[in-house]
């Protein structure tokens, strides 16, 4: 059996009782082989040379941890810069708050050459490859540079935008050619690999083969979907845990007189936040039934407060949510619920165990796994119901849930309403259907159809 090399801007320790499932799952197939996992250490060298890092490598248990420090400038270049404030943006359609500052791309193309530099030795002959996300899109080619022969996968977790907006980003067709070094590159949606092959016929004349092979600039790369599941075995153990039927528990019984509509995300531009306040408002405004009734529970944790978009975000917010208190707000009742902190992941199965409705409605994202988190948190007699974005990368999938614009305040209040008075048997059945997906879609579908659809590219 080759082994499993996992290469990944953070990594984790599988064993740890924190690793979320995605971990879990990598952590398994690495431990299978016995695995290298390298990644940055989360360490910055305030005085560091750009270019270099020190290499750590350590065991946990059958699993090879490998980690490189970053020098301010790298880390400063190559991840707030280029990563976060390009590429980040650009692939979330938001064209307007990217910062395409010229310093960037050479910080990211020096940190993705030195991984090489500092991976390459560790590497064996019949290593299988698999290197994670739009921060290390050109690792690939860097190895190739240096001589790696082994069969390289590449998943990127957020979605790709439309050619005209890809066409944006500053020597985009560089990026681009980058990911022909890859054997295999996997998408979350069909609708992400149109997007691919759409750039890639219109920028470098691309010709389509059969098998999901593409070849353009002189290379072919087999290009699939492989839309990432969760751990439902997992993910139900921890809603069966004590700290989640606590919290379940405890939130039914402080608004026993109330619906709970709950969102659970990072406080992003890409998430739609204020779009479901001001969604919420029309639902009070529209339908006045669901005054001193219904309560909207925003977790949206910090996310790189240091950048201005972020900033700007959280004080927009909290000003929406602010003024839906203040008008509509009783004594006795709070009709907005906002949390900028961390929740305990323990405790998340159970607050959407609670909820009455549950919102998850991105402006845009690759997946979106909060979603599938949602549903499998529900009780299978009595429901709650999904209201999801139609531009999740999810939709594809969980055609069941409620499908949303959430730049349509109107038409989302519409479906909130909906989902409220939902009965019972239609959202046991929409339950029942999504589960089905759900588990037969899991985490561990798609790492092993990805492996194997990677093998295979090497034949």
């Amino acid at each position: 059996m080759s082994r499993l090399v996992v290469i990944s801007n953070r990594i984790a320790d599988p064993r740890k009782p924190a690793a979320g499932g995605l971990a879990v799952a990598l952590g398994d197939a690495l431990s299978q082989t016995g695995g290298l996992w390298f990644g940055w250490s989360g360490n910055i060298i305030e005085d560091g040379t750009p270019g270099e890092g020190d290499l750590r490598v350590r065991q946990a248990g059958a699993v090879t941890l490998a980690t490189v420090d970053l020098s301010r400038e790298d880390h400063d270049s190559y991840y707030l810069g280029y990563s976060n404030s390009v590429l980040w943006p650009v692939f979330h359609y938001r064209l307007d708050l990217a910062d395409f500052n010229a310093s960037y791309i050479a910080g990211y193309r020096r940190v993705n050459r030195m991984y090489a530099q500092k991976l390459l030795p560790l590497l064996r002959d019949d290593d299988i490859i698999w290197v994670h996300d739009y921060h290390l899109i050109p690792l690939a080619a860097e190895l190739r540079a240096m001589g790696c022969k082994q069969r390289i996968g590449f998943f990127l977790h957020i979605p790709v935008p439309p050619p005209l907006i890809m066409a944006a980003i500053p020597q985009h067709e560089w990026l681009m050619r980058s990911l022909f070094a890859y054997d295999l590159v996997g998408l979350q949606s069909e609708c992400d690999v149109a997007h691919f092959t759409r750039y890639v016929r219109n920028e470098a004349s691309a010709e389509e083969l059969e098998d999901s092979r593409v070849r353009a600039f002189g290379a072919t790369v087999v290009v699939r979907a492989f839309p990432i599941g969760i751990d439902v075995d997992e993910f139900t153990r921890l809603s069966n845990a004590p700290e989640a039927v606590e919290t379940c528990e405890s939130m039914r019984d402080e608004y026993s007189r109330r619906r709970l509509l709950m969102g659970v995300d990072r406080l992003d531009y890409s998430k739609g936040l204020p779009h479901r306040v001001r969604a919420y408002r029309e639902l009070l405004d529209r339908y006045p039934e669901n005054r001193n009734s219904a309560t909207l529970i925003m977790i949206a944790s910090p996310s790189r407060d240091d950048v201005n978009a972020y900033s700007d975000l959280r004080q927009e917010l909290e000003g929406l949510c602010g003024a839906v208190n203040g008008d509509y707000g009783e004594l006795d009742w709070m009709p907005v619920r906002y949390i900028h902190r961390m929740v305990a992941r323990k405790r998340v199965p159970g607050l959407c165990r609670a909820a009455s409705v549950g919102l998850v409605t991105p402006l845009r994202d690759g997946m979106n796994l909060v979603a599938k988190e949602y549903v499998v948190a529900q009780d299978p007699e009595d429901p709650g119901v999904l209201v999801l974005s139609r531009f999740a990368g999810a939709a594809e999938q969980l055609k069941e849930a409620l499908l949303v614009n959430p730049y349509d305040t109107q038409g989302m209040a519409d479906s909130i309403q909906q989902a409220l008075q939902m009965p019972l048997a239609e959202r046991q059945e929409r339950h029942s259907k999504l589960m089905a997906g759900i588990r037969e879609h899991d985490v561990h579908w798609w790492r092993r159809s990805f492996l194997t659809a990677l093998e295979a590219s090497g034949a």
